[in-house]
């Protein structure tokens, strides 16, 4: 008897944990039992840590309700593969500290998980790879979503200094409305009070977010759409410089080296490839030729410039220094 009131319980928790309304003789008929037990089912939830609200009267019942700690979890088959891969990979996001903490939660949930299920999973991380940059420089800090996430659900006015592309700072006032997310970089969509305009922000720029605690009337986003209107802005960026190049190998054999550099392919043959790439400085065009000259033989068709710099580049690289002369 205790086995079946102890599978009932549960049961009776995997149906209120949907959050939606249950009247008692539904939960009675799901489980099959009479109201007076499903009464007694909800005691128990109670006594175990779970906050269950109650509507008496005739069109009374039951849902599950927020408390002040986390009790346990039911999750089935499929839930449990999600969290655990989505866990995966939050520890390989772009906001800092969060890898630690994932990883931990991770560990927990794998090691409650059936043979089965810890099978699937297994299967799922050994057969993808991720690639990682060298450098992580658009990192951002939890403190930093959650400002603005509690100011765009508040419509809070907030401060804070941001480094533009061209390396200056510049202090802003905004009204935040949208997070937006594009890979492993964030963005913030806001009316910039002192321009009178909307802008986009990235998450990574912005240095010590401040809510001001004056409140604004939220304004529609230009088109409706945040992620829209983001995906526009990143089109609009000004690049300052651009450049063509043959690389002679297929691009399946650079693509890896690319994913990294605003560019597009222009032709791709058997022995070669034409590929475009854009930067907003000429420093990282040499920079991206010599990281792809690693992997086949680049030729610059433009601009001169460019040529010229990754000549240089790679006279000093041919130059040994005075500490080599003197080994």
């Amino acid at each position: 008897m205790r086995t079946d009131s102890t599978s009932r319980a549960l049961q009776l928790l995997s149906l209120l944990q949907t959050h939606r309304f249950w009247p008692c003789a539904e939960l009675a008929a799901r489980l099959g039992v009479a109201e007076r037990t499903v009464r007694r089912d909800l005691d128990r939830l109670r006594d175990l840590g779970y906050p269950v609200d109650s509507t008496s009267g005739r069109y009374g019942g039951y849902r599950l309700a927020a408390g002040a700690h986390v009790p346990p979890l039911i999750l089935d088959d499929e839930e449990a593969v999600a969290v655990s891969i989505g866990l995966r990979y939050a520890a390989e996001a772009a906001v800092s500290g969060i890898e630690e903490t994932s990883l931990r939660a991770l560990a927990k949930i794998e090691a409650l998980l059936p043979h089965r299920l810890r099978r699937r999973v297994s299967a799922l991380h050994s057969s993808v790879a991720s690639l990682r940059r060298t450098v992580d420089d658009n990192v951002i800090h939890p403190e930093s979503l959650s400002v603005f996430a509690a100011a765009c659900r508040d419509h809070e006015h907030v401060r804070f200094d941001y480094l533009r592309s061209d390396g200056e700072s510049s202090r802003r006032n905004v009204e935040p409305h949208q997070l937006v997310t594009a890979g492993r970089r964030w963005y913030l969509v806001a009316w910039d009070g002192d321009r009178r305009d909307w802008r986009t922000f990235r998450l990574d720029r912005i240095r010590e977010p401040r809510p001001v605690g004056s409140h604004f009337t939220p304004r529609e986003v230009p088109g409706g759409d945040a992620a829209e209107f983001v995906a526009n802005s990143i089109g609009r960026t000004r690049r300052h410089h651009d450049a063509t190049l043959v690389i002679h190998t297929p691009f399946t054999e650079v693509e890896g080296v690319l994913q990294w550099a605003d560019h597009t392919v222009e032709e791709a043959q058997a022995e070669h490839c034409v590929v475009g790439i854009r930067s907003e400085d000429l420093g990282r065009l040499a920079m991206t030729v010599a990281e792809i000259a690693l992997t086949a033989p680049v030729t610059v068709i433009e601009p001169a410039e460019l040529a010229g710099a990754i000549e240089r580049l790679a006279a000093h690289l041919r130059d040994p220094s005075p500490y080599a002369r003197l080994a």
